[in-house]
């Protein structure tokens, strides 16, 4: 026996030395590549121009959701909107900095999203800097956001796609009528049309008049904006639009004032060092004397100029203004979307803070578990009665049914133009696959019980008592959310159920309806909490959350079990079957292409 003990505690320690060494590794080795690739304020030369290079999707603000994901995202990081927003917006105060650079590579982005990089956009013109564009091909929303700058450059074989907008929908009810299965609905909201692509062939009057509604109302919005920023009237956008513009030619595009001018982007380079303030690198752009000029990249400034903050001095007047982002898809828990379980510990340790002076909550979200979202807006409600502290709500492209849920309580609601909100109505969908079961593939399902009172299976169609009790479930929910909604907006239900039902609802249109209380983005309502809290933006700290925070006593762990499946896939023994399972459960795990794992046959 004693033997055995210093064995184990010997295996234990030699496991423990060798996890410790591959964690300082770890350490070393980020330390390294952050030092080399991260410049310091003091790298950053004057006459600089900030390059934003944008594509692939947006989010409001990414975060490493693990160690691993942050050792892939170390070089590339997810784009978020934050990063860009926060870029222009430290540099147009920084002499060093002579203008902005936008190259548009297939971005993918929220209407609300642009609108909020435009608004950047300007502070920074406003700053006496330029903002020139660039792309290959422009989409609508990269052109919505390029309108803002000063010039538009495009390819001269290069195509504008503006189009307007539209919705579509699929709709799936025939192909479950071939497959047997019956989609059983309980809802309340004449408008709560999540439902219908199960349900029905074809929209609905209900849902075809709110989605004829909000997009008329956000193209009116965009295309007056555009129309202001190009010095044109709102029908030669609506021209654009109606005449198939990608299949204008170079010459049309700068006759119709859509750009400044065409260009390929290998001249581009010699033409931004005639730029005010703009200076040449060292680097030679060709064998002639002609140079690049000067660029840093946004996420390299970012990076530099946090670096330059890490021990921000902060006055006795300074305010700290803390901004929650509530992005995704709401359920009870998980490790993506808004996850009640996290989200309620974050604004609960929000709460516990002693040095926050308010909270901003940003959503982006189309709602989700009505349970959950109840759990948040209890948080939220116990965060303003315990703390006394300001909670302003900033929308972003959507915060719609449980995405409104959450923001319902806050002191100010502020949205854009082009947000999409409201929806405030609850429903039910139990698939009944017993026509699948029984006529396609021959399964009876019979069924032994003590009581009448289960909850709907997908075994089964709903009986006449069960759809009662599920309708008085969702209507009893749907008392609730108008109730919540009435209670924070400082309306009558009576009021609040006339603008509910389910429908949705431009950011305008909810303004008008006493939804929201403000027009404008995160910036607004950043610029909004300071003045209630009697300071100017030049006194306000804010701090993000949930922040890049990585367990590193879990990173270690998973190193050492990767370090164990490594070893026993070199010593070849896999004879028993629950090693082998272990293993390639590990390989899932370390394998960055692990859903291609599933699809292999191991023999």
């Amino acid at each position: 026996m004693k033997k055995f003990f210093y064995s184990f505690l010997a295996t234990m320690a030699g496991i423990w030395v060798s996890v410790l060494l591959i964690g300082l590794l770890v350490i070393v080795t980020i330390a390294a590549v952050v030092g080399k690739s991260a410049p310091s304020p003091e790298n950053i030369k004057e006459g600089s121009v900030l390059h934003f290079e944008l594509s692939g999707e947006m989010m409001d603000l990414t975060v490493s959701p693990s160690f691993m994901q942050f050792i892939q995202d170390m070089d590339n990081p997810p784009l978020s909107l934050e990063a860009v927003t926060s870029a222009l917006r430290t540099a147009k105060d920084d002499p060093k900095i002579a203008g902005a650079f936008f190259e548009f590579k297939g971005l993918g982005a929220g209407l609300a999203q642009c609108e909020e990089i435009r608004d950047a956009i300007s502070e920074f013109r406003q700053a006496g800097k330029w903002v020139w564009t660039y792309s290959d091909n422009y989409t609508q929303s990269e052109y919505f956001i390029a309108a803002a700058a000063d010039h538009i450059v495009l390819n001269p074989i290069g195509m504008i796609d503006i189009h307007g907008l539209s919705a579509s929908t699929f709709y799936f009810k025939d192909l479950l009528d071939k497959l047997g299965v019956e989609m059983q609905v309980v809802k309340v909201g004449t408008y709560k049309s999540a439902v219908e692509p199960f349900i029905l062939t074809d929209m609905s009057e209900a849902n075809r008049e709110q989605i004829n509604h909000f997009l008329g109302r956000i193209w009116d919005s965009m295309k007056a904006t555009v129309a202001t920023d190009r010095k044109l009237a709102p029908d030669s956008v609506d021209a654009w639009a109606n005449q198939f513009s990608f299949n204008f030619t170079a010459q049309e595009y700068i006759d119709r004032k859509m750009v400044d001018e065409v260009r390929y982007r290998t001249e581009l380079d010699r033409q931004l060092l005639s730029l005010p303030g703009v200076k040449a690198t060292d680097e030679k752009a060709d064998t002639s004397d002609v140079r690049y000029p000067r660029m840093v990249a946004f996420k390299s400034y970012n990076t530099a100029m946090a670096a330059g903050k890490l021990f921000p001095f902060k006055s006795d007047d300074t305010k700290s203004i803390a901004i929650l982002y509530a992005e995704g898809d709401i359920t009870d828990d998980g490790s993506d979307g808004i996850a009640a379980t996290r989200l309620v510990a974050q604004i609960n340790e929000i709460a516990e803070a002693d040095d926050v002076d308010g909270l901003i909550l940003r959503v982006n979200s189309g709602g989700g578990s009505a349970f959950a979202s109840e759990q948040i807006w209890k948080a939220l409600t116990e965060f303003k009665a315990t703390t006394g502290k300001p909670l302003y709500v900033s929308m972003g492209d959507m915060a719609a049914s449980g995405g409104y849920y959450i923001s319902c309580c806050a002191d100010k609601i502020y949205a854009s133009p082009l947000t999409l909100t409201g929806s405030i109505g609850i429903f039910g969908l139990i698939p009944n696959a017993e026509g699948l079961l029984k006529n396609k593939l021959g399964v009876n399902i019979v069924d032994v019980a003590t009581n009448e009172g289960r909850f709907p299976d997908i075994f089964h169609p709903m009986s006449t008592e069960q759809r009662a009790a599920m309708q008085g479930y969702v209507d009893r929910g749907y008392e609730l959310f108008v109730k919540r909604c009435a209670e924070g907006r400082g309306l009558t239900v009576d009021q609040i159920k006339a603008v509910a039902e389910g429908r949705v609802w431009d950011g305008l249109s909810a303004l008008e309806n006493g939804l929201v209380d403000e027009l404008g983005g995160l910036n607004a309502t950043v610029q909004a909490m300071a003045l209630a809290l009697d300071v100017d933006m030049d006194h306000v700290s804010l701090t993000v959350y949930p922040q890049n925070q990585i367990n590193w006593w879990e990173s270690f762990a998973e190193l050492s079990a990767n370090t164990q499946t490594l070893a026993q896939l070199a010593s070849g023994d896999l004879s028993d079957r629950t090693a082998f399972t272990a293993v390639v459960d590990r390989l899932k795990a370390i394998s960055p292409l692990q859903a291609r794992v599933n699809f292999m046959l191991i023999r």
